[in-house]
């Protein structure tokens, strides 16, 4: 029987490496992963949370966790009756923020699937970090997160209310006249802000959304709270 020589070895072993590495990556290769990985950036949700937001059953959505499970992207607990699921580390993250940059990059159709997704941006005034640390040490702006109440449990800018998007209309009268708001999501391909944005100018307030979103002020290393 032959035996494999060293060349032989080390093709295999590359074969071995590669395949792994595209095992990692064929796990991103549908849209709706790609939207739970978005989720799960914010923070820890349950199965049936992740179906609802995603809008697919909870047997599909399952189908999805389990292949990004076996890839090693995401990580689950257990709590009596319910599944949490988490990203495995921050370089999933990181990998998620690559691959939204190299599509921005090479796909041109991109910027238009946004616009039609988001609506017209260009009332929509944003506000950076910089300055919205400013406003707040000056207490001259009211923040607003208007993502699902879980993922502003599991962290949040420091001092601001909670008023999911979904709740927003029913609630604008909680909010001070006085000042500015700023409203914050998900990140830039969320349309949470900027819709709440133009729910808040529509009733008179002023307002402006965080140019990005939580995740990206988290990994600025900005103050958050949780809870």
């Amino acid at each position: 029987m032959p035996t494999l020589g060293q060349d032989d070895i080390n093709h295999q072993n590359k074969t071995a490496l590669f395949d792994v590495i595209a095992e990692v990556a064929g796990a991103l290769s549908a849209g709706r992963r790609m939207e739970i990985i978005d989720i799960l950036a914010q923070g820890e949700r349950s199965v049936e949370e992740i179906a609802l937001e995603v809008q697919q059953s909870i047997a599909n959505t399952s189908h999805h966790l389990r292949t990004l499970a076996r890839s090693g992207l995401i990580s689950s607990r257990r709590d009596g009756k319910h599944i949490f699921y988490r990203l495995a580390n921050d370089q999933v993250e990181e990998v998620w923020i690559a691959l939204k940059r190299a599509a921005e990059s090479v796909r041109p159709d991109l910027e238009h699937l946004a616009d039609a997704y988001l609506g017209d941006l260009t009332e929509v005034h944003t506000v950076d970090r910089d300055k919205l640390l400013e406003q707040m040490a000056q207490g001259s702006v009211t923040v607003v997160d208007v993502r699902p109440l879980p993922e502003y449990r599991a962290g949040h800018i420091p001092g601001a209310r909670s008023i999911p998007f979904s709740e927003l209309a029913c609630r604008i009268a909680e909010l001070p006249r006085d000042i500015p708001v700023v409203a914050y999501c998900r990140g830039p391909y969320c349309v949470f802000a900027p819709a709440a944005v133009r729910t808040l100018r529509t009733s008179g307030l002023t307002a402006f959304r965080l140019v990005d979103g939580f995740p990206e002020w988290r990994r600025d290393g900005l103050p958050t709270e949780v809870g």
